[in-house]
């Protein structure tokens, strides 16, 4: 299973970015860049590629165990960014210290389990909106980002995301994104 832990917006802040997103689609380049769905929005935490099945029960219980240790906190969009010319990216606001330990705890469930990851970097939370090849630019669309301000939400849950890669080789097809488990944060319901 290729799978990452996330932080999933709620509905009322994938609104707002959405009505943000809308009007980047009219500039000029906007249908060379394969744009995200919504339901695909999160911040990704750890990414861990190849999962076994027979791994899948210790990383759950190790992930609960993170998501425990770690208080509900205030997280909101904020502004852009962009990895080069390859990913166009809307970025994080509010406690984000906190929103990168949860990160640091869910990278360490996952090398507790034996799955293999790749080297720290220091997180960058993220959330991509679109890719593209090099061509067009993406600077017009970080600055038309850059003063996007969305509501403030309280993080609640820690979530595990199973991807399922394109299998049917229709040009544009996406991974398709299933929830496979959840868990509250300490303190949370």
């Amino acid at each position: 299973m290729r799978l990452f832990a996330a932080v999933l917006p709620p509905d009322a802040a994938a609104d707002e970015l959405t009505h943000a997103v809308d009007k980047l689609k009219p500039l000029p380049g906007a249908e060379d860049l394969r744009w995200t769905l919504r339901e695909s929005w999160h911040f990704t935490l750890a990414f861990m590629s190849e999962v076994p099945d027979e791994t899948l029960p210790e990383l759950s219980t190790r992930l609960e165990r993170a998501a425990h240790r770690t208080a509900p906190f205030a997280l909101s969009l904020r502004g852009s960014g962009h990895f080069g010319d390859r990913a166009l990216w809307a970025g994080a606001a509010g406690d984000v210290d906190t929103l990168r330990l949860l990160a640091q705890r869910a990278d360490a469930a996952a090398r507790r389990s034996g799955i293999t990851m790749e080297e720290h970097r220091r997180y960058r939370p993220h959330l991509t909106l679109a890719r593209g090849h090099g061509e067009p630019s993406l600077r017009p669309y970080v600055d038309a980002l850059a003063n996007f301000t969305g509501e403030e939400w309280t993080v609640a849950e820690l979530t595990l995301v199973r991807s399922n890669l394109p299998r049917s080789g229709v040009p544009g097809e996406r991974p398709r994104y299933e929830v496979v488990g959840r868990w509250p944060l300490g303190g949370a319901g």
